[in-house]
């Protein structure tokens, strides 16, 4: 069956309809800048304006940059603070709410390097910060929000998100570097079976993942940075 999902981040907000017994967009998607400051109502406009946009009235996923329990936000990094304490599910009219980073670890988990895999996967998204789905066995723990762990003092995202990579005009070879010293702190600690990086930066995985060694395997998204909207839609199937 189709389902809208649409990918809420600190910089765009994308939508599409999707097949998702496929796994793939049935529309071109759409995205629209994050408002500025990112504040709940403002968000939600921005989400019904997608709704509008492609005349929805079916199912809705929506993924949230931030951890989420039972559509209630209860942490909010990269977006405006006061989305702290809010039940998102309510404010997007009962859509399937769930962290982004979890939602892309669920497609690629469903169609992507993770479908099948056993063991600890690790399915890390690099953008305005870095996201983290954690798996075992196939099976999501949520939340895990292992951006924030610290590297050098700070959160790991500062380090090592892409917009750091940006914003410091950082060559790939320079910031390769940095994902990889945080590469291994996460496998040190979890010592995962597999890592797929996620987020935009997967569609340009050539230019940095060749200067990435790790012991454990490290593979692009196959979905790239479709990943949320298609786990924000897996996650709004009515279940039988």
């Amino acid at each position: 069956m189709n389902v809208l999902g649409i990918d809420i981040g600190g910089s765009g907000i994308k939508g599409a309809p999707v097949d998702t017994m496929a796994g793939k967009l049935v529309e071109e998607r759409l995205r629209i800048p994050t408002p500025q400051p990112s504040k709940p109502d403002e968000v939600a406009e921005s989400v019904a304006a997608i709704v509008e946009h492609f005349g929805w009235n079916g199912p809705v996923g929506v993924t949230f940059p931030g951890v989420v329990k039972e559509g209630v936000v209860l942490t909010a990094a990269n977006v405006h603070h006061s989305w702290i304490g809010v039940d998102a599910a309510a404010l997007f009219g009962g859509a399937s709410v769930l962290n982004d980073a979890d939602a892309a670890g669920v497609a690629e988990m469903t169609f992507g390097h993770g479908r099948g895999e056993h063991g600890t996967v690790l399915v890390l998204t690099f953008g305005t910060g870095i996201g983290s789905a954690l798996f075992i066995d196939g099976t999501l723990v949520p939340n895990t929000e292992l951006g924030h762990l610290e590297l050098r003092g700070k959160d790991a995202e500062h380090r090592a998100s892409a917009r750091v990579r940006e914003e410091g005009e950082l060559s790939w070879e320079k910031w390769a570097e940095r994902v990889e010293e945080y590469l291994r702190h996460v496998e040190m600690l979890l010592s995962p079976t597999l890592i797929v990086i996620g987020g935009g930066v997967s569609k340009k995985a050539g230019k940095f993942l060749p200067h990435v060694h790790l012991d454990t395997p490290v593979l692009p998204a196959v979905l790239q940075n479709e990943a949320g909207i298609i786990g924000a839609a897996l996650s709004a199937v009515p279940r039988p």
